[in-house]
């Protein structure tokens, strides 16, 4: 049986004095898509932000492929000890956020091949036409030549998608990627994440949209206050939730 793609042991994350991840347990299986619900401020963008190592954790281990992270200092000095490990790791989980981020002076087909060709030194020729595939699998084949201004924020979060995917990495990792769309265009980026699922990819998903964690997931974990308060198969968590906690927040509409 193959190393899950991220595992995730006691992690503990402060900001000061504000402790926002008290102990979490994450495991990512290679094919899985792994959900993470809970309100706002609950912890889960700084989870997947630690995952990524955009975020210095101060206890707790991480694990890529089986390879631990390796730190050096301790408490709030802790900090990746290999730069060359965190870009390594990084290349291979790639991110897709919330405002797309987007280069706004590059066409979408350069925002798509700049990093396979800078980062992973692949040919430019070979670049565009792996970006043109990945273009035209999220619907967008006909933008590759518009600059992200021009496009919809459903078009520019799937172009950042495909952005994502030309890095062919390990796994993807989504931060609320519908959350700054309206109804209309959130479908058009919901559609892309379940296909992606189809194929088996391994994502780590943070999002508001409990029908897309349902549909899409193979485990979701509810998160309350940096502490992880039930977790399990979708059809579990949302039609027989055990804590209190997270019949609340389902019945609230999961805001």
């Amino acid at each position: 049986m193959s190393e899950p793609v991220l595992q995730v042991r006691d992690l503990h994350k402060s900001y000061g004095q504000t402790e926002v991840l008290k102990g979490i347990d994450l495991t990512a299986p290679r094919g899985h898509v792994v959900s993470l619900i809970g309100s706002s401020g609950s912890g889960k963008s700084t989870l997947l932000r630690c995952c990524n190592l955009l975020e210095d954790s101060q206890r707790g281990e991480i694990r890529f492929e089986g390879e631990p992270v390796r730190w050096t200092g301790r408490g709030p000095d802790r900090r990746p000890a290999e730069p060359r490990q965190v870009t390594r790791i990084r290349t291979n989980l790639s991110m897709v956020f919330q405002q797309f981020n987007l280069w706004a002076h590059l066409t979408i087909l350069q925002n798509v091949t700049e990093a396979p060709i800078h980062v992973l030194k692949r040919p430019r020729r070979d670049a565009e036409e792996a970006a043109r595939a990945y273009l035209d699998k999220v619907g967008i084949a006909d933008k590759a030549d518009r600059f992200p201004a021009e496009l919809s924020g459903g078009q520019q979060q799937r172009a950042a998608i495909a952005r994502a995917l030309a890095m062919e990495p390990r796994a993807l990792l989504f931060d609320e990627p519908t959350s700054a769309l309206d109804p209309e265009l959130e479908q058009e980026v919901v559609r892309v994440i379940k296909s992606l699922a189809v194929e088996g990819r391994t994502m780590i998903l943070v999002t508001h949209d409990m029908d897309m964690a349902r549909d899409c997931s193979d485990h979701v974990i509810f998160l309350h206050r940096g502490k992880i308060e039930e977790e399990g198969p979708p059809a579990a968590l949302f039609d027989t939730p055990q804590s209190a906690r997270l019949q609340g927040f389902l019945s609230a509409g999961a805001g």
